[in-house]
């Protein structure tokens, strides 16, 4: 199953980096937040990555580009007037990844439609580039099977302003309204699995994901929530970026599942 990675804002909110480089690319302990993200799909087992780019997209082709040669021991050789190129051991993850550039101002909804062709017909899933959590990726995907409707996201309870849910008993989410900055209700985290049929909802670039396609399947009762408990953290602002890097620095991350 393929994940499909927002990663195409402009991160307004934390320009004391975005302005020189995608969100996506703002370093939690040396690494892209986007890294941090695609190591927990890694670890579940899920190791296709589409990577929806628009801003500074050319700083997310090139730091895939050089991947595989910062994470390996190589012997240049000179000697013979030729650059000889020996890889002895490397260290990289098991991924494919496609990065597409999406546009520099198209909305959330029209990026994901500008990679349908890489998506093909079937089941994937789909998360913002810009928020790491401990969510249990295999019964997320479990979760969504056993339902059988057109989307689930990840929903949290936090006090912040983002998507407001409005979730019945049986997990079916009745409505799906814009944020209030008072809302305390559950929350959309991202972190979503989605059947090709999403396409449908979506008419173009300007489409914002959030709003038209998640409102309407949400009245036809094609939404529902996967209410995550546990921890979860988007990178919004500076203040944010810096709680993440003190969790990771201090060795007790709690989105970090992997082992070195």
């Amino acid at each position: 199953m393929k994940v499909v990675i927002l990663a195409g804002g402009f991160g307004t909110r934390i320009s004391e980096e975005s302005q020189y480089k995608p969100k996506p690319m703002i370093e939690i302990g040396e690494k892209p937040i986007l890294w941090h993200i695609m190591k927990e799909y890694s670890f579940y087992g899920f190791n296709e990555f589409i990577i929806c780019a628009g801003y500074k997209q050319h700083i997310i082709k090139e730091w895939f580009a050089d991947y595989f040669l910062h994470n390996s021991d190589i012997t240049f050789d000179f000697t013979t007037g030729t650059n000889e190129m020996a890889v002895h051991n490397q260290h990289c993850e098991p991924w494919k990844v496609t990065v597409v550039d999406t546009g520099l101002n198209t909305m959330t909804g029209g990026r994901i439609k500008r990679v349908q062709k890489y998506i093909g017909n079937e089941t994937f899933m789909m998360t913002y580039g810009d928020g790491v959590c401990d969510v249990n990726i295999a019964d997320l995907v479990k979760f969504h099977k056993e339902h059988g409707k057109i989307a689930t996201l990840t929903a949290v309870t936090l006090e912040q302003a983002k998507g407001v849910l409005d979730i019945a008993e049986d997990s079916t989410v009745k409505s799906f309204r814009e944020k209030s900055a008072l809302d305390g209700a559950p929350i959309n985290a991202g972190y979503m699995v989605l059947e090709p049929e999403i396409f449908n909802y979506i008419s173009g670039d300007d489409t914002v994901f959030e709003r038209e396609p998640l409102e309407a399947v949400a009245a036809q009762g094609e939404l529902m929530s996967y209410m995550h408990k546990g921890y979860w953290q988007c990178m919004d602002t500076q203040r944010e970026k810096e709680l993440l890097e003190r969790l990771w620095s201090k060795g007790v991350a709690p989105w970090k599942k992997w082992t070195d």
